[in-house]
This record gives C-alpha cells, structure tokens and sequence, in this order.
C-alpha cells in the first residue's frame, strides 16, 4: 500500500511551470498546488471504485473460465464419440472383410475413407457450433450488444454464400453422396462429364482414373448424374454374326457347348453369376444374321468374360465350320467366261454415215466456177 500511496502523491503533486505534463505538451501556466487532504480524498476515491467493481470484475472472469472451460471439455468429448462411432464402422468393415462374400460387399479402403469423411465432417460442424456458442456468450458477458454483430455477419454470410456458391454446392454434393454412399473407392463409375475407376472421394472433388491411365479431377458439383457400374451384378454381352445359310440349331449347339466349357473353367466359374445362354436372333439382314449370347457376372468382370467368350466361340466355331460374317469368303463354282466380256463398245465414229463422222470429214474443194 505505501507504493500505492506514493504513487497517487506523486500523480497529484504540483508542477513547476514550464514542466511537461502526462496527457500533453509543456505549459507555462502555474498549476494550482495539491494539498495532502486533496490527494488523500482522491485515493480513497479510486480504492473504493475499485471496491465497488472488483467483484463484478471477478464475477465476469470466472464466467468467462467456466464458459471456455464447459466448451473445451464439451468439444473434446464430443470428438472422441465421433472418433470412436468412426473406429466401429471400420472394425465391422473389417470382420465381414475376412468372410466369403466379404470381398464382395465390402470394400475396406472404400469404407475407411467414406467414415473418415464422414467423421471430418460431423467433428468439423460440432467445433463450430461448440466454440461458436461459447464466443457469443463471452462477448455476452462483456456486456457487448450482439444484435449488430449478428446482423452484420447475417449479411456477411449471404455476401460470402453468392460469391461462393459453387464451392457450397460441391461441398454439399460431396457429404450427400458420401452419406449415401453412391459410390467409393475402387468403383467403375460413369459420372457424364468423365467416366473411370474411382481413386479418391472427397468433400470437394472425386478423382478417377480413366482406360487409358489419366487421372480426372470431377466436382461433386457438377456430377448430375452418375452411374455405377461397380454395383450389384454386370452383364456380359456379346453379338456373334454368321452368314444366313447356317444352320441355327447347330449355331445354338456350339454356343451351348461353350458356354458349359467356360462355367466349368477357372477363374471363370467364379465370375460368372448365372449361365451364358443364347438369347437368340437380334438382327436378321440378306447376307447376315446376329445371335446375341449375354451372361451376368460379378461386377467389373463383364469385359474379361466377354473377351473370353469371343475367344472360345471364334475357336468352336473354326472347328464346326461355321462361317463368321468377315472371314475367309465360301469358293463359289467358276461360270463360263463371257466372249463380249473382252469386246469394247461400237464407236460412232466406225459408221461413215454416221452424224460424227460426216461432222470429221474433211471439207470438199470448191467448184472452179466459183473460184473465178
């Protein structure tokens, strides 16, 4: 207390003229002596302001430490529900991975990223509301008027959301779609603007990798629709055209026989889902007719299968002697030469009497009475 003192009896002391003072430029005024009553009065006056204020100073500032306090422990438990809800979801990816049917209906790296988005976003909304909230209520208890700053950041919002829509919308297309789970990693998806095997879902973008190895960048924004070709089942489909002369059972037969072949052959046995059947005629023409042979299949496998296919049925069919539309042509019987074949067209010009030739003959001389 007695530096206190000092300090209020030195704030208060007089001043010589000519003396700078605290709060402004050098006077030469007299400045009218302080008494020690005087600087006593003023003292007892400030330490009963500061009496009368320091326990609504301390009321606001344990308010403020319970407020940040609740918000933190709030938040951090929070995030470890969400990190422990995300660690389920992957260890039941995991148990149904080592089953029979767990590489097909459960891709794990599909799943990890899908519940780390998942999870990024459900931790990221919970922050922002949490610490939000406890922000309002500490400028709250500063007696701040939070009405303007509301109102201004209510139209700052709508300033940034116009500007931004783009981003909003892919945003939002990407949570949707990762929620729904349209699609995930190692899916063959046609999403319009490009088409490939995805590589990575993200809140923003979809990377995809296409036939010829080029990575493709897709806003989720922009995918209006999108089909998955990696989902359920596939058909392999493949049309064979055979000159009309053949003999369609024994077509029919081969085919059977093939089809048999490569359902009882690996690893061709387990990516077919059904049988390989002749569908029948697609298009019958005067020189060709088509027979389509389709199968399903396990997703993703229809192109080998149909590649296969072609490749037995080409085989089967060499050795039955059945002719494929573009091959080898059938030798036809030779028929008799033409004689007038080698002979070339009339001329006009072998008649003498023809317009053509009098229009050649040369001109006649003139009578020798005309000539005198």
């Amino acid at each position: 207390m007695t530096g206190f003192w000092s300090s209020i009896v030195l704030a208060t002391a007089p001043r010589a003229a000519g003396t700078p003072s605290p709060s402004g430029p050098p006077t030469d005024e007299p400045v009218a002596p302080v008494t020690l009553d005087e600087a006593a009065e003023r003292a007892s006056n400030a330490a009963g302001w500061v009496e009368e204020n320091w326990s609504s100073w301390l009321n606001t500032g344990l308010r403020i430490m319970l407020i940040l306090v609740v918000a933190l422990v709030l938040r951090m438990l929070v995030r470890r529900a969400l990190t422990k809800l995300i660690d389920r979801m992957n260890r039941s990816a995991q148990a149904v991975e080592g089953t029979a049917l767990g590489g097909l209906l459960v891709n794990a790296e599909r799943r990890r990223q899908r519940s780390e988005a998942i999870g990024s976003v459900l931790r990221s909304i919970a922050s922002f509301l949490i610490l939000g909230t406890a922000g309002l209520m500490i400028l709250g208890a500063f007696k701040i008027n939070l009405a303007p700053l509301l109102a201004s950041a209510g139209v700052a919002g709508v300033a940034i959301g116009f500007g931004a829509r783009n981003l909003v919308t892919d945003f939002l297309s990407g949570v949707f779609m990762i929620m729904e789970d349209q699609y995930g990693v190692g899916d063959t998806v046609d999403a319009g603007v490009a088409t490939g095997e995805v590589v990575e879902v993200g809140l923003r973008v979809t990377k995809l990798r296409g036939d010829d190895g080029e990575i493709w960048y897709v806003r989720n924004g922009e995918i209006k629709r999108i089909g998955n070709l990696s989902q359920g089942w596939a058909t392999a489909t493949v049309d064979v055209t055979v000159r009309p002369s053949e003999d369609l059972d024994k077509v029919n037969a081969v085919i059977g026989s093939v089809a048999d072949g490569l359902a009882k052959s690996e690893p061709w046995n387990e990516q077919l889902w059904g049988p390989v059947e002749a569908l029948g005629l697609t298009e019958v023409l005067l020189d060709s007719m088509t027979i389509r042979v389709a199968g399903k299949t396990m997703p993703g496998k229809a192109l080998s299968v149909e590649r296969e296919l072609r490749w037995r049925i080409k085989r089967a069919f060499d050795a039955e002697g059945i002719r494929i539309v573009g091959g080898l042509p059938v030798p036809e019987e030779a028929s008799a030469a033409d004689p007038s074949a080698s002979m070339a067209a009339p001329s006009a010009l072998a008649s003498p009497t023809s317009p053509q030739s009098l229009a050649t003959a040369p001109i006649p001389p003139a009578p020798p009475n005309l000539q005198k």
